[in-house]
């Protein structure tokens, strides 16, 4: 509970239209878009500037009041339950882009920017800003650098910190501090703006960020690859990458996915072969066309049984579209659906890709697996409903698994979904109690008195999913 004497401050602060904490708001704001994890803010909060946020962290702290910043709540790995209670910070008010440069080549924004509205203001100007995660309709700029998004154009281009060049950020004692700027080189002191991009609310609030833009390339063209052969669509994979060709985008999807996919798009996709490969490429015209030739003559050599090459925009795009739209394919078919996250290097995507399928069998759950072939993310979704509670044990008996499996394979437990509270049980697989060791001393350095975001990325045990309700 929020003493009364500290929600009259909050009112003082950010206004009474601006505090809520029916019963109905703390519903609202109890989980994100991860399955079973949920627990009860006390209080929402939407501040209108940098001041208020700064003012209302001192009392946080003061009060030892723990606050969860939060965007749309598109998160999957629980990164913005409220597992401790305490304040939602909204950031409906800060959703302005400040200043598109197109001298310096920046965006300067505030937290609260939908992502594709960003991305179409910079088109607008002829620029681009190539992040673009699947949650990018709903999303905001702030949960991005928070969780250091990625995307479909990963591969090329990078993920989220690739772009940030600045942050204005309230630290957990309500101090302000800006970092990094419109600059090309800047080596002055530890480099704070990376360590915070990705940090999921635990260190501190981005209230501001400038962001890199490049310029719009000029020609962009899609294909589809087609295969009976799983190990043959992976192999492809690489041999395109040994060959010095960077696609912008180069996805997998296997057949269970392609089924409900089609089901749900109905564009034709092909649902009789074991995978296929979502291609694209752009830049100049010339090498568009040299590298497009050259990827359809690797996919053929390594047995793809049909190469199909998307002959207007609106085709490409609906193909984009297809596979954005694979969660909310897979999300019709069960009452519940975990989508997951995991990273191999790209020469071991076809054997974890065996290993996500022997698991699922072994626990005999339902898994669809597709993702980002040419960074090794790949997203095994399983099927199931909470309510069995005996299903539920199998399907984080598996995922475990999964986890475990990648890592031993070289990879990692999230590429780009972040730890928060679903994965952090599994953080010292891939750190060891060395690296945690190191985070949590970086934590305590910048939170001593924990109230942000907590519960979220360090794990006191082997815990699994959780619904918690506070009181």
């Amino acid at each position: 509970m929020i003493p009364h004497d500290v929600k009259q401050s909050f009112i003082e602060i950010v206004g009474l239209e601006n505090v809520a904490d029916s019963k109905a708001s703390q519903l609202v704001y109890s989980f994100d878009a991860t399955p079973q994890f949920q627990s009860m803010p006390d209080i929402i909060l939407s501040p209108r500037n940098t001041k208020e946020i700064s003012a209302i962290v001192k009392l946080c702290n003061k009060h030892r009041i723990p606050i969860v910043p939060r965007g749309s709540g598109t998160n999957l790995s629980a990164g913005t339950t409220p597992l401790q209670g305490g304040v939602v910070l909204l950031f409906k008010h800060l959703d302005q882009i400040l200043e598109i440069d197109e001298e310096n080549l920046t965006v300067t924004t505030q937290p609260g920017v939908n992502t594709l509205e960003l991305t179409k203001a910079v088109e607008a100007k002829g620029l681009f800003y190539p992040p673009d995660p699947s949650s990018m309709k709903i999303s905001q700029i702030g949960g991005n650098i928070n969780e250091n998004s990625g995307g479909l154009r990963g591969l090329k281009y990078g993920v989220t910190r690739d772009y940030v060049l600045g942050l204005e950020i309230v630290l957990p004692n309500g101090d302000i501090i800006r970092t990094g700027g419109k600059l090309a080189k800047d080596v002055a002191g530890y480099d704070l703006t990376r360590l915070f991009v990705g940090s999921e609310g635990t260190l501190g609030i981005v209230t501001e960020a400038t962001l890199k833009l490049i310029p719009m390339p000029e020609s962009k063209k899609t294909m589809l690859a087609l295969y009976q052969d799983m190990e043959a669509a992976a192999r492809t994979v690489s041999t395109i990458i040994a060959n010095r060709i960077i696609p912008t985008t180069l996805e997998f999807l296997d057949q269970p996915t392609l089924k409900v996919v089609e089901d749900f798009s109905k564009i034709g996709l092909p649902t009789d072969v074991q995978a296929v490969l979502l291609i694209e490429q752009d830049g100049d015209k010339e090498t568009v066309e040299r590298d497009i030739q050259k990827i359809e003559a690797i996919c053929k050599e390594n047995q793809a049984t049909d190469v199909q090459l998307a002959e207007t925009e609106a085709e490409a795009d609906a193909l984009r579209t297809a596979r954005r739209s694979a969660l909310s394919a897979l999300a019709q078919l069960r009452p519940t659906t975990i989508l997951e996250d995991a990273t191999v290097p790209r020469s071991k995507i076809a054997e974890m890709v065996q290993a996500i399928n022997e698991i699922a069998t072994k626990y005999q759950i339902n898994i669809c697996t597709f993702g980002h072939a040419g960074d090794g993310n790949l997203h095994p979704t399983c099927m199931t409903d909470v309510r069995n509670q005996e299903e539920m044990e199998r399907v984080e008996k598996a995922l475990e698994e999964i986890f475990k499996k990648a890592v031993s394979l070289g990879g990692t437990i999230t590429g780009e979904h972040g730890v928060g509270a679903m994965k952090a049980p599994y953080l010292h697989l891939k750190l060891g109690e060395a690296g945690m060791n190191a985070m949590e001393q970086l934590k305590k350095a910048f939170d001593p008195n924990n109230i942000m975001n907590p519960g979220k990325i360090f794990a006191k045990a082997e815990r699994k999913r959780i619904v918690v309700s506070h009181e």
